[in-house]
């Protein structure tokens, strides 16, 4: 049984919980790409910059770690380890994405994920050959 495995990215949860005119289509996207989901997974290094950009737009802690505890309560939360961020750099050398950028995809790969989804990697690339990247904006 091979069922499908999803990684979402910090961005996607950010659209979904802030509210902001400018991002109201992205806002209703991210809800209903990650009500879609019975239960993605996600890296603590997602909920703590989640939590950074909570932090940044002056929303109260306890608002903060609400949206935390809901987030957690509907993934399945990846702690990284030393075996993650040796395969983080092996990405950051061979793709030429960011530190943080291939820290995802590790975590993504190392869950057997089939897909990320994220705003900020190339749509549609394909990672060591088995985890697709999705840009659920640019969907039709």
């Amino acid at each position: 049984m091979n069922a499908k495995r999803v990684f979402v990215d910090t961005n996607i949860f950010v659209y979904a919980k802030l509210e902001d005119d400018s991002t109201h289509l992205k806002r209703r996207q991210a809800a209903e790409l990650l009500g879609s989901f019975e239960e993605p997974v996600i890296s603590v290094q997602v909920l703590n910059e989640f939590s950074n950009v909570l932090l940044k737009h002056g929303i109260s802690d306890a608002l903060i770690r609400e949206a935390v505890q809901t987030i957690v309560e509907d993934c399945m939360v990846y702690s990284l380890t030393l075996q993650t961020i040796e395969l983080a750099w092996e990405i950051k050398v061979r793709y030429r994405f960011s530190y943080w950028d291939s820290l995802i995809l590790a975590a993504a790969l190392e869950n057997d994920c089939d897909t990320l989804y994220s705003e900020d990697l190339q749509d549609g690339q394909v990672i060591e050959g088995k985890l697709q990247l999705v840009n659920p904006f640019t969907q039709d």
